[in-house]
């Protein structure tokens, strides 16, 4: 069984129960319009074919009904509608634009973040929207093909190796063997890692193996370089079994304690990456993971094999190549030209060396020749 960290499939149906008679706080019409949207993603019917086919994740349909409903809120509260459906394109384009100036605010006057993600939720619901339409023979027009959906990047925090190890010396050790093993692995937290058991792991705790059913993409057994040893003695101290699971703290708990300790040992300053040290969090470390691997790995490819990635472009995504470094080197330096030069004067070594070995091999023939020579003559001379 996988482990559900946030419990979204635990909130997803709890939801579904209180709004059996209509979702709260909003019309009638976008109440019986968003239950029909959430419960299609939930079977995956009528998904557009823009999009990828099949039933939504719990973690995406509770990203859903919480928008939709946010939409269905704000759609009244800005432009008197009572139905989601009715806003016009300007309408849609101004509404996220504001969002994102932060014309638009939060309850607490706090601007909006990841806008993105509203965007795309509100251009999936209305592509769906069009393709109900479209199957009871009627035309809608796409009203989010200006919307803009580009991902916003949010800051992170940026470490070191050597920062590693200094949060490392002062924190607890169950955090200690957990940051080493996130720094190493560069695992996704909570969701991979809290779903690793004893038994993942192979070749005296050398190798990791992420299996297919918990991986956000797809299994991967990985080597562990620098937490090897940490992770097993940390098994026999605490006599976890074999199929047990390794990481079990919760993870609300988990950042609050790294936040903590990075202001303590490295400050409240802004790391490289945006983000102030004592905002750190278990998902920093994948970023500063792909960081410190990105100049250490030969091949792409191998790259996003150790992180679970099938696209290229997460790699700058997740590093920004920070903490690269020059690895050019002289002998990378050797055009064609220069590389004939040496090979002509290799190619002239040889042939020197050749000849010598030639004359060696001559002489020690005469020596030997010279020798059977002087032999017989004592033979000889003492007969």
């Amino acid at each position: 069984m996988k482990i559900d960290p946030y419990k979204h499939r635990e909130r997803y149906f709890s939801w579904k129960e209180k709004v059996k008679d209509g979702i709260p706080e909003i019309s009638r019409e976008n109440s019986d319009l968003i239950l029909q949207y959430v419960y299609d993603m939930e079977k995956g019917i009528n998904i557009s074919s823009k999009n990828v086919k099949g039933s939504r994740s719990f973690i995406r349909l509770n990203t859903i009904r919480d928008k939709m409903c946010f939409f269905a809120k704000k759609f009244k509260e800005i432009y008197g509608i009572n139905k989601v459906t009715e806003i016009k394109e300007e309408q849609v384009i101004s509404f996220f634009s504001d969002m994102k100036n932060g014309v638009i605010k939060k309850v607490d006057g706090g601007i909006y973040n990841s806008v993105d993600t509203y965007s795309k939720v509100f251009k999936a619901f209305w592509h769906w929207y069009q393709k109900i339409n479209r199957k009871n023979g009627k035309e809608l027009q796409d009203i989010t093909l200006d919307l803009d959906t580009r991902q916003e990047k949010p800051n992170w925090v940026y470490l070191t190796e050597e920062e590693v190890k200094k949060l490392c010396d002062s924190a607890k050790y169950e955090y200690k063997v957990l940051m080493m093993f996130l720094f190493d692995t560069g695992i996704r937290s909570p969701t991979e890692l809290m779903n690793i058991k004893v038994s993942d792991f192979f070749n005296d705790f050398k190798e990791l193996n992420i299996r297919e059913e918990v991986s956000k993409t797809f299994g991967r057994r990985i080597k562990l370089m620098l937490s090897s040893q940490l992770i097993k003695e940390y098994v026999n101290r605490f006599g976890i079994n074999h199929d047990s699971y390794i990481f079990t703290a919760d993870p609300s708990i988990t950042n609050r304690y790294l936040k903590r300790l990075a202001e303590r040992v490295l400050g409240k300053k802004m790391s490289p990456a945006g983000a102030n040290y004592s905002n750190l969090t278990m998902y920093d470390f994948r970023h500063c993971s792909c960081c410190y691997w990105l100049p250490r790995y030969k091949s792409e490819s191998a790259l996003k094999y150790r992180f679970g990635w099938k696209k290229s472009e997460k790699i700058h995504y997740y590093s920004e190549l920070l903490g690269m470094r020059d690895t050019i080197a002289e002998e990378d330096m050797l055009v064609d030209v220069t590389k004939t030069e040496i090979e002509k004067r290799l190619e002239k070594s040889e042939k020197e060396k050749e000849i010598m070995q030639e004359r060696l091999a001559n002489m020690e023939e005469y020596i030997r020749k010279f020798r059977e020579v002087a032999d017989k003559l004592h033979v000889q001379i003492t007969a």
